[in-house]
């Protein structure tokens, strides 16, 4: 059995669930915050067995897509009282970061 965390994008994340679940996964979705400029994200727990690995990857690779954003990062101390607003930086996010646990199941 392996454990899979998935961390995706907000935007990916209901059509990632939708298209797993029709894969007949069971999805866990967590609503988590983190990582570069702080956006929200979601994060899927996912129980299966070893050969099925693949198979949610691939499935998180073609529901998970990188984006380009613009931002504007902090401005310089001004000297003399003279402000030169910085250029905004153009930055990808998105996509996906997938772990995968070695798993036990325990019957309770």
């Amino acid at each position: 059995m392996k454990l899979i965390l998935a961390v995706v994008q907000h935007q990916d994340a209901s059509t990632l669930v939708d298209a797993l679940t029709e894969q007949s996964f069971r999805v866990t979705r967590l609503s988590s915050q983190g990582g570069f400029l702080r956006e929200g994200n979601v994060t899927l727990m996912l129980s299966v067995e070893d050969a099925q690995v693949n198979v949610v990857i691939k499935t998180v690779r073609e529901h998970c897509s990188t984006r380009t954003r613009y931002v504007s990062p902090m401005p310089p101390i001004a000297e003399s009282g003279e402000f030169y607003p910085p250029a905004p930086l153009e930055v990808q996010v998105g996509g996906a970061t997938v772990f995968v646990l070695k798993a036990e199941t325990a019957r309770l």
